[in-house]
């Protein structure tokens, strides 16, 4: 079972227990108004802090955020890895819930909604002017791309839409070193057949390391996923050529990638434990000469030669064209996740006034006034204009602005100006990121963002984990040589006496209603 999904089952558990306290509407201690906000107001804000760039209580962001919200807010920065345990807690005791919660994950909330644990902003909009203003301001498109993907299981938008970060945010690329490819004179893979014999020169110059060497076994076969098919993963997925909802770990296109695993695992070209291993340990082999291709995230790019050219100036990580697995069904796609994760809810304080301010402050972040401060903060300060655009003062430092200012740290935007997204990466990421992006799938999975009802919600708590848990096992089994390729059929089959078809239902039904 996974983080997210042991996560997803405590939140649902917990969550619950607030349907008594809720069922009967809102207990208002006080009341609320469309009165501007002042700095009598406190309003409390759960902040999720990611370990790369961790909260800082100094970071300019917040104090020009401060400055110009008109409450005054209390921050209380949670690591991510603790923040999913935390937050259900919180709910199952209604009495600490702060006023909003920040997220990374929009599905993780939806229990919430069904519990009446969190406010929906439709509900809120005569507090959210600037909200509203900018939702009507969106055409069909962008409409379909910042908030139906935010929408729950009554059509209503309880988590936050986000804007401004989508060619930067979750960009997924297949990565190579240039720097050895083009030491010893190496030809770039167009296919995965290429792909295995350059991992055996390379394996072969280096024998210590893992040429292919990835990470997240399974989340990464699904970005892989169109190398052999569009739109495949091994998990749930809707083909968009076909129309029609599966469980890839179910398709012939599994066993295609185990095959191919299978192999470069036994001749030490992809990390044995790819499936499980830990990300620190992934890095290492990345920044030592013994990982030279992957599939992951764009910002890589940076993370990796920003840090490793220090003590290696020739150290150069970029992007490649992805490699084609099956020339009838594959293409040179990865799969589509370039959406801003981030988001935040309203917590039902069960104080009307409460919800209001917390829905107040919400709205500031949708207003012009507010991109340009969370994007950009103060001229002379932050940022200068040269030659007529705007670029961040670094003072010589290598850090990012998220890193030295906050920017685009969690909590801290909704709408962002895109160009302080793209002033704020390199030069290298920003000469591939439209051809990166050229290589995604037109279409996100909407597992990314779909709602459940509860009866859906019931059916998924019956199958999903046993189902995950089984086919991680057996892949990983097989990938290994510890369970035979022949059991695959088995496999299958057991997968569907787990009821993988059924939750395949709830799928075709949840997303029906969104469309």
């Amino acid at each position: 079972m996974s983080k997210r999904l042991l996560a997803l089952a405590l939140a649902l558990v917990l969550a619950l227990s607030l349907v008594a306290c809720t069922s009967g509407g809102n207990k208002t201690s006080g009341e609320a108004t469309t009165d501007p906000l002042t700095k009598d107001d406190v309003v409390s804000i759960y902040l999720m802090s990611h370990p790369t760039w961790p909260y800082k209580e100094d970071w300019k962001v917040w104090e020009y955020i401060k400055e110009n919200i008109g409450a005054t807010l209390d921050l209380t920065p949670v690591p991510n890895a603790d923040a999913p345990t935390k937050w259900a807690l919180m709910f199952a005791a209604p009495d600490t819930l702060p006023d909003i919660l920040t997220y990374d994950h929009k599905p993780s909330t939806d229990t919430h909604a069904l519990s009446g644990a969190i406010i929906s902003y439709d509900s809120q909009i005569e507090y959210m002017p600037n909200y509203k203003k900018w939702v009507d301001s969106l055409d069909e498109e962008q409409y379909a791309a910042y908030i139906d993907v935010c929408k729950s299981f009554d059509g209503e938008v309880y988590y936050s839409p986000v804007a401004g970060r989508e060619k930067q945010e979750s960009v997924r690329a297949w990565l190579y070193r240039q720097d050895i490819f083009e030491k010893h004179n190496l030809e770039i893979p167009e296919t995965f057949d290429e792909l295995y014999e350059v991992s055996k020169k390379l394996k072969e110059l280096y024998p210590d390391s893992y040429p292919l060497c990835i990470r997240d076994g399974l989340g990464t076969m699904g970005i892989m996923g169109p190398s052999w098919k569009d739109y495949w993963v091994p998990d749930y997925y809707y083909n968009f050529n076909t129309n029609e909802w599966s469980y890839g770990a179910t398709e012939d296109t599994m066993l295609e990638a185990i095959t191919f695993f299978k192999k470069m695992v036994a001749e030490g070209l992809t990390p044995s434990n790819f499936i499980t291993i830990p990300t620190s340990e992934w890095q290492e082999l990345v920044s030592t000469d013994r990982g030279f291709m992957m599939a992951d995230y764009m910002t890589r790019i940076d993370n990796y030669n920003s840090v490793v050219r220090q003590s290696n100036p020739e150290f150069t990580i970029t992007a490649m064209l992805p490699p084609v697995a099956n020339a009838e069904t594959g293409s040179a796609h990865v799969a589509k996740l370039n959406r801003d994760p981030a988001g935040r809810v309203i917590c039902n304080s069960r104080d009307a006034r409460r919800i209001a301010n917390a829905a107040k402050v919400l709205d500031w972040f949708y207003s012009d006034e507010a991109v340009e401060i969370v994007s950009w903060g103060k001229e002379g300060e932050t940022f200068e204009v040269v030659d007529g655009k705007k670029q961040f003062i670094k003072n010589g430092s290598l850090e990012t602005p998220k890193v030295l200012y906050g920017f685009a740290s969690s909590g801290a935007y909704t709408r962002i100006d895109p160009e302080s997204i793209a002033t704020g990466d390199s030069k290298e990421i920003n000469e591939v990121r439209e051809t990166v992006l050229g290589y995604a799938l037109p279409y996100m999975n909407p597992t990314n963002y779909l709602a459940f009802n509860n009866d859906e919600q019931k059916v998924l708590d019956e199958y999903t984990v046993a189902i995950q848990t089984y086919t991680e096992e057996m892949v990983t089994k097989m990938v290994l040589g510890q369970e035979p390729l022949s059991k695959f059929d088995e496999f299958k089959t057991n997968l569907v006496e787990m009821g993988v078809n059924d939750v395949i239902a709830v799928y075709d039904s949840a997303y029906a209603r969104l469309k």
